[in-house]
This record gives C-alpha cells, structure tokens and sequence, in this order.
C-alpha cells in the first residue's frame, strides 16, 4: 500500500473546526437511544448524564469556563466510547441582577435609567443582549470541543423552564414552605434589590469603633456605648446590657436620651450582650443589624427604618440628615455629637464588611417586605441523603462545607426587586387584600370575586431557577422520556465557590420535588489562578483568555493542560506559558503518527495472530493494558491529572521513546514478512492508543483516526465504513464508533515487563554514565556486561540489537567480572561497564574528572563551614537539613569520580 502522509507540522487550525463540523453533521454528541435503529440491548445501556453548570448570559467564559468544560467533556467522552448511553446537557443562565446591570449601564450612557423605557421595552432589550451573550458564549463552547447535544440546549428563562419555577413556587407556598414576611434582608442599594445571604460577600474593610455618650433622661449622669455605624443610632430603640452583669442590674429600665432627637429610649436586659466586651452596653437598632432584630424581636421593640432603597437617610432622621448617604451623615453626625458633648472618641480598626456580589456595592440591613423559603425542612433531607451515602463528593473534604452550611441554615430570600426574572405567580386583590398563589394567571379574587387584581412586581432570584436544572432541563414537571432515561443524573462537575448557591440547593430541589437526589458523583474543581497563587481577575489585568490560547497553540493542548494540572482538591496555577505542555504533548502524538504512517509505502498490512507478537509486542501491549486500567480508574474516580499522567507517561515514554524506536530494527533488516508484520503491530498499538488518548485530546486523535486504513486493520477491527473515534462501536448511527480500549488480563505479564524494565534500565544507566563522562552521545562506544544468572537481566543477553540501537553501542560483550579500564554503573540484576579504549580520549576524560572533583571539594569546604558557624544555630531545621544533604551528595560523588580515576 502506499504511505499516507500527514502534513509534517502539526497546525490545529488546519482541521478542529472541520471535524467539530463533522461531529455535529453526525450527531457524534447525541445519546445512543436517540437512534431510531437502536437495539434493544443498547437501549438497556446505562445511561451516563451530565449537566453543565450554565454559565451566565452577560459575558464571555474565562479561563475558569474553559477548566470547568474540560474537565466535563473528558469524563463525558470516555463514558461515551465506554458504551453508556450518554447525555451531556448544556445550556445557560438568564442571572437575573447580573443582565439587568449589563442593561442598566448601557441605558445610563445613553441617558436613560429603566424606568425611562418602562418595564416591556427594558424586558425586549435585555433579550437582545441575552441573545448576543449566548451566541458568544455557544460559539467559545464549541471552539474548546465541548460534545454536548446542542438539540437540548436550554436556558433557564425559556418556556420549559419557567413552567417549573411557577410550579415549585406554588407548590412550595402550598406546602408552607413559602411565605412573605416583613423581615431584616440584605440590601444592595446599587442594584436597589434583596440578596440572599450566600450573595453578599464579606471583605475586610478599614474602619473605626465611635465611642458615644448617651444621657439618663433623668440627668443624673451618662453610659458609653460604640459603634462602628454611628449614623444609625436615630434607629436605636433601646440600649440592652446582660442580665448577670452585676455592674448595671439596678438601671435596667431607666430611660436614656437619644442624642440629638428628643426621644427616649430603654436600658433592657438580653443575654446577647457580652458583657466582657468594651463597657457590656450595646444599642440596639432593630432595622438596621440582624443580631439587633432578633433582641428587637425578643423585647417587641420599635424598628424604625432609617435608609430609601437607593441607601440614603429618609424622613425617619432629623431633617439635616435627610437625602444623605451614610458615609456622608457619618461625619456630621461626629461633628454634632461632638459639639454637644457626646463624642468620645474613634479607634481604627479593620472590620469585615458585605458587599454585592454583583456590583461589589456595600450591603445594608434593610427591613422591607420579602417572599421567603422556609429551608430547615428540605436542609434536613439533604443532610440525610449525604449521610445515607446517596451523594459522594470528590475530594471527600468538601462535605464538611456542604453539611455545616446545612447544619446552620437560614430562610432563602428569594424575591428580587428588578424586572430581568422570572415574576412571582402571585397576585394581591386591591379590594379585599387576599394574597393569591396560582400556577394560571387569576381572573378574579377567589375570596370577594374581584376582578381588580395586581400581580406582585417583584422577580425570583437567579438560583430560584438554577436549583430545578439537573431536572427542570428534562422535562419536569412532565414526566418525559428524557426525565425517565436520564434522571438521576450521574455527575455534577463544579467549582467550590458555589457550593451553597447552587450544589446544595440543587439536592434540596430534587428530594423535595422528585424524591431523589439529583446526583450520585459531585466533582468539586479547584479555581484557575495565576502562577502567585491570585485569583484571575480585571481588576488584576492577570486573566488568560481560553480562546487566544486556543489560538495560539489549539483546543487540545489547552484541553490536555487543564486536564494534567488538575489534582483533586488544589487550585491550578498557570500562565500563557503553561499551555505548551499540551501543545508539546500533541505534536508528539503528531509527530509519531506521521513516522507510522509514512512508514506503510510498499507494505501490506497482514492480520496478527497473540502468537505472531514479538515479546517487544506483548511488552508495548501489557503497557496500553496498564495505561488504560490506570486511566479508567482515574476517570471513575475523578482524578484528571493521574489519568493524563498515566496516557502522557505511555505515549510519550513506553511507545514513543522506547517501542518505535525499538521497532525501527525491523525495518533496518531484509525480511518483508518481518516488516509487514511490524508494520501491522504498530498501526493496531496506534489505533488502539489514539483511543486512549481520545477523552483528553479529541481533535488531534479524530484527524490521525480518519487517517488510518481502518479497513485493512483486520486483526484489530470488525467493522469497516466512516469512523470516528469518538463514539461506543456500540453506536451505530451514521458513523461506527471505536470503544475505549478494556483492559484485558491475557496482556498483563508481570515477566516481560519486569525484563524490559531491566532492558530500559541498562539504556539509562548507560546514557547518564556518557553525560557524566562527557562522551560524545553520537559515537558509537564498546561495553562490557555482567548479568545475574536467573534474574530479568538476562534480557539483555536476548536483545543485544535492541540495546546496541537504543545505547548507542559499537559491540557488548558479557563478563562475569569488572573489565580493566572501565568505568561503571550498577542496576538492578547487572553491572554495565563502559571500556576506557580507542573510542575513548582518557587525557580529556581524566583532566574532566579532576575540574569536577575540585568543584566538589570547594563545595565541600563550603557547606561544612556554614554548618560550623551560626548558620546552624539560626536557620530553620529542614533548611540546615537540606545543606547536611547537599554536602553528603557532594562527598559522594567526589569519591565516584576518584573511583573513575582510578578505572582511567
């Protein structure tokens, strides 16, 4: 036949577009029972489902996209070549406050605010900015290689899906599970909304403790209490102290003036109040701190709000106030207090502060009339079905998280005060004030059949719809096929940061509404930093954009990259740089595809019998068996970077270093049988590799496969026709498949490979003994070997051709003791011994070993006065004990080198 040649450079750009094209003409992604010609054995195949996290309509991915979707698509791709009937499901989020901010600051450029527009036109124009975000983000999906099945791609604001909210809202509010209540919530006056308390991030903020004075309103005198919001003190109705501090037992009840207003207030007893902490007298200010609310609560204080939606000072505050910020009022009301007296005094301080996680705008406790989810009940369930062993988190650590946020859960706020979201089906009777829940728009008020209804103005929250995804995506609340083949899905595979958001709440879901866990698998990835360990940012200027590097060096090295640095439970540490790892790791793929392949003109492929194997062949075989048991392992269990390790470590080392250069001999000699035989080994261990490889790089494997005479592979192939690697021979749709290799027991033969071990140990020592002596590694040089009767050395007795080619060697002869003039290496069951001869310059190599050991000694002298001096009294223990180290590999060598010259 005649050779087949791949272009000699490896350019992605030549072919991943292509054959991304080709997977989705061939609806490569869809699941097996998809196919109308499906058998009913392939209809009973387990089925293997994902669902991907959706990523947010406002924006393009990062590069921690591009790790999440890896790492997907690999464990989607090698349950699919496995055979199991796989669905990866994709889709997108509408994220509520995140779009609507997109909107809002590009009608603020134009002049506008929202209100402007009123609340249809604003609603046609965030789509529009949907649709040009997810065009985007679809497209940067589809560069990576992402194999999800684009025909049921949803959103989480589609029809389908807003179906599922309205009925889990309703159904919840019937359970008593949802409810409205005037509550103390988190406030971002920027986006002028509520934030659950998983949306609000803490930050470490510079700030002051204001020591204030309050005045008994009988004037017999004053207390002290602090604060780090003095502004907030119009708000105070009351100030509490313990009731076991003995210091104030007789003033609890006494009346104290509020500064700067005429009111008073009361001194009460409550144990909140640590009364080791400052003077044990704090103001409470109900509206304005949850601690405060719940004393409020307790006492049936007044609360009294002091802030308008946009979080300035309202009527509630003396009239100077009115209309300002906090930070404003804050210093004027120093200023007043001051000149009154009442002001003692300010200490810096660093405090942790809330900030939107949105607009990173200061959070404030606001009291505002809310819709609420009562959560113990379904935390319960869930903390029940982790306990039961119904989901396992990998790594195991992050189940602590999971459990203590469900240990210590609060009430979900869940209305949003924005217009972007999905309205709360609830409706209020403007004659009669009946609050109506329905999964149907009302027509009239079930209580006083008025027909004047208005329906709440308020949205869900974002997450309100992202817990129903692992089965709102299905179909639910319908009972559809897709819900009953695919549901439980197998796996979630997600970042750490949203655990509470969405993982936890997505099994609360799930148990509440379906009875079962969403999930088995939960995969927690670590997040994508730079190499100082910082989180990517723009505000950093140090994120990495997936699509240039894709650019520069291809989807599958990028791909390759992430999957190989991703070690369970540790963050990824990279640069632009880091991607040339894949990229290398693909050219050789390239590169040792392209040699084989050119090595097939004038040669006929012959199939090949286990008994036609060289040991050579049964060796390079027990490897792929190793391999292939290491990277199935790995995958089940979620370890990405063993499995790379385990593919890169074969392919780059055991087939491409030591067996194609092994099987060039064959081809060096006169007997065409040999290397019509070699040829057809080689091209099966090939196919069978690209197999392996396929999950981790999908596009480089598929253009090599589409390549091979798949046909004429008779010992290795069945089936003949347009392949693709990508899928299960079990799928037989408009392409055949090529399933992912099986480890076999027949292959594994502890012998063999314990002799090519010994084989490829020799090489190394001999090569590394060349380096240490200086010798030119493209002469050829004499040596001589002494091999322990009975052990797997003997090999080298076997395959003297082999070792001359790998070594380098002129001639081996075998002795059984060490050879005069020589220099030597000790492995494991031999002795190699290179010969000081004519192909050796003794002057050149004795003068080399004397520069060295002169460099060893003063390295010697070195180390030794440092750990005689203070070094070794001050620096910490591993480092002395990394210099005792150092000088104990010095005085070894040294005495090698003596040994060598010596042999000279």
């Amino acid at each position: 036949m005649k050779a087949i040649e791949l272009e000699k450079a490896y350019n992605p750009k030549d072919f991943e577009d292509r054959i991304y094209e080709l997977w989705m003409a061939n609806k490569c992604f869809k699941p097996m029972s998809d196919n109308p010609n499906a058998t009913a054995e392939q209809l009973k195949a387990a089925s293997y489902t994902v669902v991907i996290p959706p990523p947010n309509v406002t924006g393009v991915l990062h590069m921690g996209h591009g790790l999440n979707n890896t790492l997907q698509d690999i464990v989607v791709r090698y349950h699919r070549m496995k055979g199991d009937n796989t669905l990866w499901l994709t889709g997108t989020d509408h994220a509520g406050i995140a779009t609507q901010n997109v909107v809002e600051r590009q009608l603020k450029k134009e002049g506008l605010s929202r209100n402007d527009l009123g609340r249809e036109k604003f609603l046609e124009r965030t789509w529009k900015v949907k649709e040009d975000h997810h065009n985007i983000i679809v497209k940067q999906q589809k560069k990576l290689g992402n194999s999800t099945d684009w025909d049921r791609e949803r959103f989480t604001y589609d029809e389908g899906l807003s179906k599922a909210v309205r009925d889990v809202f309703v159904t919840l509010y019937e359970r008593g599970l949802m409810y409205k209540g005037q509550r103390l919530v988190n406030w971002c006056p920027r986006c002028g909304t509520a934030l659950a308390d998983d949306e609000v991030d803490h930050e470490d903020t510079n700030g002051a403790m204001y020591h204030l004075f309050y005045e008994y309103a009988d004037g017999s005198g004053k207390i002290e209490v602090a604060t780090t919001r003095p502004e907030t003190f119009f708000g105070d109705t009351a100030v509490a102290v313990n009731p076991s501090d003995e210091r104030y037992k007789n003033i609890v009840g006494k009346m104290l003036k509020l500064p700067l207003t005429g009111k008073e207030i009361p001194i009460i007893a409550d144990d909140y109040v640590d009364k080791e902490f400052g003077t044990g007298m704090v103001k409470i200010t109900p509206a304005h701190d949850p601690n405060d609310w719940e004393v409020g609560q307790r006492h049936n204080l007044e609360v009294i709000n002091l802030l308008t939606p946009d979080g300035r000072l309202n009527e509630n505050v003396p009239e100077k106030y009115r209309g300002l910020k906090p930070e404003e009022a804050r210093k004027l009301v120093i200023q007043d207090l001051t000149e009154a007296g009442l002001f003692k005094g300010e200490e810096k301080m660093v405090h942790s502060v809330g900030h939107c996680y949105r607009c990173k705008t200061v959070v404030e406790p606001y009291l505002s009339a809310q819709w609420f989810v009562k959560m113990k009940p379904m935390a319960d369930k869930a903390l029940k079905a982790w306990k039961d062993g119904q989901i396992v988190f990998y790594p195991r650590k992050w189940e602590n998280t999971y459990s203590h946020w469900l240990e210590n859960i609060r009430d979900w706020c869940v209305s949003r005060q924005i217009w972007w979201g999905h309205r709360i089906p609830a409706w209020y009777c403007e004659n009669c004030g009946e609050t109506i829940v329905r999964r149907e728009d009302p027509c009239e008020c079930p209580k006083c059949k008025s027909k004047k209804l208005k329906q709440d103005p308020d949205v869900l929250d974002t997450w309100f719809s992202s817990w129903l995804w692992p089965f709102s995506t299905l179909g639910w609340p319908e009972k559809t096929p897709d819900m009953e083949k695919f549901f439980p899905t197998s796996a979630l595979v997600t970042a750490y940061d949203i655990i509470f958001f969405w993982v936890s709440r997505m099994i609360m879901a799930s148990l509440e509404f379906t009875g079962q866990v969403p999930f088995k698998d939960i995969y927690i990835h670590g997040l994508v930093r730079d190499k100082q360990g910082r989180k990517m940012s723009k505000s950093l200027g140090n994120g990495i954009d997936p699509l240039e590097m894709i650019d520069l060096y291809g989807a599958d090295a990028v791909k390759f990259t992430l999957g190989y640095l991703a070690a369970q439970g540790q963050d990824i540490l990279i640069d632009k740089e880091s991607f040339k790892l894949g990229s290398r790791f693909c050219n050789k793929v390239w590169n040792a595809s392209r040699y084989i392949l050119g090595n097939l003109e004038g040669r006929t492929l012959v199939p090949v019998a286990d008994s036609d194997l060289s040991e050579l062949d049964k060796w390079i075989y027990a490897c792929l068996n190793k391999a292939a048991k290491a990277e199935r392992e790995a995958l089940e269990s979620y370890r990405y970077n063993d499995a790379a390790s385990a593919i890169y470590e074969y392919f780059w080392n055991d087939f491409c270093d030591w067996y194609v250069e092994a099987t060039k001999l064959s081809f060096r000699g006169e007997d065409e049988a040999e290397k019509d035989r070699q040829v057809s080994v080689l091209l099966n261990v090939l196919e069978e590799s690209l197999r392996l490889l396929h999950p981790f790089v999908p596009f480089v494997t598929e253009e090599i496969y589409s390549k091979l005479p798949l046909a004429e592979i008779a010992a290795n192939r069945s089936k003949a026709g347009a392949q693709s690697i990508c899928l299960s021979d079990d799928y037989t749709g408009l392409l055949i498949g090529a399933k992912f290799p099986v480890p076999s027991a027949e292959r594994e033969s502890k012998d063999i490979v314990d002799r090519f071990e010994s084989l490829k140990e020799f090489v190394r020592n001999i090569r590394a003994l060349r380096v240490e002596c200086g010798l030119d590694p493209a002469g050829k040089i004499n040596v001589a070997v002494k091999v322990i009767c009975g052990s797997p050395a003997e090999v080298l007795k076997e395959k003297v051709d082999i070792i001359s080619l790998l070594a380098g060697l002129k001639s081996v002869e075998f002795a059984e003791s060490k050879p005069a003039k020589s220099i030597g290496t000790v492995g494991t069951g031999f002795e190699a011994f290179i010969l000081v001869d004519e192909n050796v310059n003794t002057q050149q190599l004795a003068a080399r070993f004397n520069k060295e050991i002169a460099l060893e000694e003063s390295t010697v002298q070195k180390i030794t006065a440092k750990l005689g001096g203070k070094f070794a009294e001050h620096a910490p223990a591993e480092v002395v004990e990394q210099e005792k180290a150092k000088l104990e590999q010095a005085k070894n060598r040294i005495e090698k080198l003596k040994e060598y010259l010596t042999s000279l």
